[in-house]
């Protein structure tokens, strides 16, 4: 199991697999390197890099959970581009993935090649906030993975037109078995952070986008999102003519990349720094 120690030491997981443009792979708040699995295979020729944040999956969890913030996520990212001694990668970012290439878009332009963003802008839907609260830091309900797979359409009504099989596989992405039932894959006190972060006034995070000028980037946005809006996407195609975009018809927040509107536009943004 490939892992690096931060700066803070803390050990955090990662894999690195391929060959080629080196892509790294930022998954979403409560989210693993497992998110990426369904688009893994449509990507080959690159080099993928996949990371668990710190407090997520098989990284270890921060003893203070007021670690659990954009920054020191984009200082980790920056640690792990040292220890492969990467002085540019590419970045796919989904959801909180993208608003950390969009902090690193700020801080570190010169380390990025390009970024595409999964279901993500710079002006959050509260509505789609107001989702991600009703579910952050608890054990669902089910107790068995087929329970879960059984509840997700219902829940995540804003998706249509996915198998039984795929709900499973998200099922077993997200939760672990245990004796007790279903366990979140994360720390808990991830809400804590989430809470924190949304008692203080939001960010404009505009400047954010804006500092991706000059690189190649890409947006995925789910037709049915509650968290990426049309009037945001429309104002980033406004800022960026030239901003490669797709709209998933059937899927909400978030799209699974391996649709083919999806591909599509991550083969044509590879394209462009390949």
């Amino acid at each position: 199991m490939a892992t690096f120690q931060t700066s803070d030491g803390l050990s955090l997981y990662y894999t690195d697999e391929g060959n080629g443009l080196p892509i790294l792979c930022l998954s979403g708040l409560t989210r693993t390197t497992a998110d990426f699995d369904y688009v893994t295979p449509h990507l080959t020729g690159n080099r993928l890099i996949k990371m668990d944040y710190r407090g997520r999956g098989k990284s270890d969890f921060d003893p203070n959970w007021q670690n659990y913030i954009l920054p020191i996520e984009c200082r980790d990212v920056m640690e792990l581009l040292a220890h492969l001694s990467l002085d540019k990668v590419a970045i796919l970012g989904t959801s909180r993935g993208g608003l950390n290439a969009m902090g690193l878009a700020m801080g570190a332009a010169d380390s990025l090649l390009g970024v595409a963003l999964n279901d993500i802008g710079p002006f959050i839907d509260p509505m789609g906030l107001d989702f991600i609260m009703g579910y952050l830091g608890r054990n669902p309900a089910a107790k068995t993975h087929a329970e879960a797979a059984a509840a997700m359409p219902h829940v995540f009504t804003e998706f249509q037109n996915v198998p039984a099989s795929r709900w499973m596989e998200e099922a077993v992405k997200h939760y672990a078995q245990t004796d007790a039932g279903l366990e979140i894959t994360y720390d808990p006190h991830l809400r804590d952070a989430v809470e924190a972060a949304g008692a203080q006034a939001a960010p404009d995070l505009w400047p954010f986008f804006d500092a991706m000028a000059g690189m190649p980037i890409a947006c995925i946005r789910g037709a049915n999102s509650n968290l990426l809006s049309e009037e945001t996407l429309k104002e980033m195609q406004r800022r960026r003519p030239d901003m490669i975009t797709a709209v998933v018809p059937g899927r909400g927040h978030i799209p699974f990349l391996d649709e083919p509107e999806a591909v599509a536009a991550l083969h044509k943004w590879v394209g462009q720094m390949t």
